[in-house]
């Protein structure tokens, strides 16, 4: 299956290219590429059927599944951010957002991106084919930009009574219990050199506080490498209220609740 899946991807890339060009195929060929794409999606569903999702992760490699899941998030942000909905807060929790820094380069992205689909468009007017696979290529992208937005305001940073959950977008996510942070600083950093055992969580290349681990935690990069991280820098709209509430919710898990007084007889 993944001999075909390579097989079904090169075919797209080249009658992609066929089109793009120009050159018209006999419609035997597109029928071959078509039988060969259903196959594979049939297949895969069986799998899916036979064995569930670990069967699927047998099949695909990590970082493809890594990369589908991150688009899937990436649209599903959309939907979320629409309805005003936040992802994986749950009651009791404290939430802390980071995505204000960023709002203003992703908005003037998509400005960029939405005028160059005009652009193309005129350019391309007199070759119909290449227009569509533009348009749609294009349509994507300002979508892509979009929901990389919607997944940072919908995924904040999340703070429960045994662990903290830091995130950047749709594609970092990572749980880090509460007995293994060994200090909270509240740092300014506007530089970051890529570490061992380090994550950087910058946006608009700050982060404001830096956590020190007494073990580390395993993070699975966007590929789906996993990662062994003792430090992790990220950033807060908020990073003193953060620190804060971070201290207090590990005070309280490392003495434990308070007993409860014996009524007087």
């Amino acid at each position: 299956m993944r001999a075909l899946a390579c097989a079904v991807l090169a075919a797209e890339l080249g009658l992609a290219g066929c089109l793009v060009a120009g050159v018209r195929l006999p419609w035997f060929v597109e029928a071959t590429v078509l039988l060969v794409v259903a196959v594979e999606v049939a297949l895969l569903l069986v799998t899916y059927r036979r064995g569930g999702r670990a069967a699927l992760q047998d099949v695909l490699p990590a970082g493809a599944r890594q990369i589908v899941g991150n688009e899937l998030r990436v649209f599903g942000s959309l939907g979320l951010w629409a309805a005003r909905r936040r992802h994986g807060v749950p009651p009791g929790a404290d939430s802390f957002s980071y995505a204000r820094g960023q709002a203003t380069m992703m908005y003037a992205f998509a400005f960029v991106c939405v005028v160059e689909t005009f652009g193309m468009s005129v350019l391309l007017r007199d070759w119909p084919t290449a227009h569509r696979i533009v348009l749609i290529l294009d349509v994507y992208t300002v979508l892509m930009v979009l929901g990389l937005h919607a997944a940072s305001v919908t995924r904040p940073h999340v703070i429960t009574a045994d662990a903290l959950r830091v995130r950047r977008g749709s594609h970092v996510d990572l749980r880090i219990p509460l007995e293994r942070i060994a200090s909270v600083r509240r740092e300014n950093r506007f530089t970051h050199t890529a570490s061992k055992g380090e994550l950087n969580l910058d946006v608009a290349a700050q982060t404001s506080i830096t956590l020190e681990l007494d073990e580390p935690v395993r993070h699975l990069t966007f590929l789906g490498r996993p990662k062994e991280v003792h430090r992790v820098r990220l950033h807060a709209e908020e990073p003193d209220l953060l620190a804060r509430t971070l201290e207090v919710r590990l005070t309280q898990a490392r003495t434990g609740p308070s007993p409860v007084p014996e009524l007087p007889g």
